[in-house]
């Protein structure tokens, strides 16, 4: 019997295989749709779940970008085949985030579409969150991490967002380090920096244990 794995999906132009957890590198909102447009349509058309999750405030560009794209907003959204979810209903509900709830959150959606009869489910999150001044956006690296684990048994791809004019270097650089997967220049690549999760975990652990050695010294 085939499985959501059996089929190709194509992002960025290449094909992407497994795993498909990807870091995407973007200049602003307009490089983002005019890399993942075909993505996102493709999606749409194959009858997979789509799950966004956009600042609140762009959500009617966001939606109006994907109408200008040709796909039928009004309609996905009304079956529910597209879910738009705002950073306070996911990344940072009850105004923090909690990496454990949002692991939960996006296993469970998983399940949920999956029961609902969806082949696919396909994520896109924009992580500018990480950049607001709330509780537990510090365990950004932690959570990115520990979503390889949440992934594994599954074919479906989720692709991180991150706007290169807001991250600094060594953040975007620590990101990428996370995923398997990095879209560059618009284009999909396996990444070469990526580290495992048990080790970069445990290079999580050393850093925190380092900055309270060097606090408790000065």
């Amino acid at each position: 019997m085939s499985g959501p794995g059996d089929r190709s999906i194509e992002l960025a132009g290449r094909t992407l295989g497994a795993p498909r957890h990807v870091c995407a590198f973007f200049n602003g909102l307009d490089e983002e749709h005019r890399v993942l447009r075909s993505f996102i349509k493709e999606g749409l058309e194959h009858g997979d779940k789509t799950i966004h999750i956009v600042e609140s405030g762009l959500r009617d560009g966001h939606l109006k970008r994907l109408s200008d794209a040709g796909i039928d907003v009004a309609r996905v959204l009304a079956t529910a085949q597209l879910e738009v979810w705002s950073w306070d209903e996911s990344y940072l509900r009850e105004a923090r985030f909690d990496q454990d709830r949002m692991l939960a959150q996006v296993g469970g959606a998983i399940e949920s579409s999956a029961a609902a009869g969806y082949p696919i489910t396909r994520f896109l999150g924009h992580m500018e969150w990480a950049l607001l001044d709330a509780p537990g956006v510090d365990d950004l690296l932690e959570y990115e991490t520990r979503l390889n684990y949440v992934l594994r048994p599954y074919a479906h791809p989720v692709v991180c967002a991150y706007d290169l004019s807001k991250f600094g270097a060594q953040v975007a650089i620590d990101a990428m380090r996370t995923h398997p997967m990095v879209i560059l220049g618009g284009i999909l690549q396996e990444n070469p920096f990526f580290v495992p999760p048990d080790q970069f975990l445990l290079e999580i652990r050393e850093r925190r244990s380092t900055r309270k050695r060097t606090g408790a010294a000065s």
